[in-house]
């Protein structure tokens, strides 16, 4: 059965922490993490930052072996950035576990991550590796997905469409773009396109936030890591 949790680690335990050491006023969104057999390749957004600043501390990392910028939407700046295989700790910790990073957000003090694992089994081989690894965890949140009944798990076009509105800032106060703009990008109506970010919305709170959700899904409240 999926676990997911919700932890919180110090910057100085995650590669990325030293990035922000330099940049205390910034905030990284880690988009995604893709372990390969030869390294590890993070995919981040970082806002409100010069661009090139940023880019020149990525690169001067021991770790990094190349650094990417992507796109830029409105203030935020994609980057991939390559780490070899010397990059350890947390990182190595997720590919141990297999655990998929579903949210990694850090500023100068803490990085906040949701993971999703395939058994309680991979979370505890997560645990038993950062405690190898004398890693500080605070776990915030434990919980076992399921839906509440007669309720419609996300789907993929509505993901893709809360994705891409997210990414090109519509949720940002205020807004970075325009709904029309974004429908476009999909080649509908400004209606259809507003209808699907609602019911993707609707999808995603029952999925993660009402309380039925909790009491159907198993533990969602606060617990100590032990």
């Amino acid at each position: 059965m999926i676990v997911i949790a919700d932890i919180s680690v110090p910057a100085s335990q995650f590669p990325l922490g030293r990035v922000l050491e330099a940049f205390p006023e910034v905030e990284i969104e880690l988009e995604r993490l893709i372990p390969l057999t030869e390294g590890v390749i993070p995919l981040i957004w970082v806002r409100d930052a010069d661009a090139d600043a940023i880019e020149a501390t990525l690169g001067d990392d021991p770790v990094t072996e190349s650094v990417r910028r992507l796109t830029r939407v409105g203030q935020r700046v994609l980057y991939q950035v390559e780490w070899t295989l010397g990059v350890d700790g947390l990182v190595q910790s997720f590919i141990d576990s297999e655990a998929q990073v579903v949210i990694g957000e850090g500023t100068a003090t803490v990085w906040d991550f949701r993971l999703q694992f395939q058994s309680r089994g991979d979370l505890e081989t997560f645990r038993a590796s950062c405690e190898e690894k004398d890693i500080s965890l605070s776990l915030r949140r434990l919980y076992n997905p399921a839906l509440p009944e007669n309720s419609q798990s996300l789907s993929e076009r509505q993901s893709e469409a809360l994705m891409t509105a997210y990414r090109a800032g519509y949720f940002e106060v205020p807004r970075e773009v325009k709904l029309s703009d974004i429908a476009a990008e999909f080649d509908i109506s400004d209606s259809a396109f507003s209808q699907r970010i609602r019911r993707g919305s609707s999808a995603l709170i029952a999925e993660t936030l009402i309380p039925e959700f909790g009491r159907r899904g198993g533990r969602s409240d606060s617990i100590p890591w032990g």
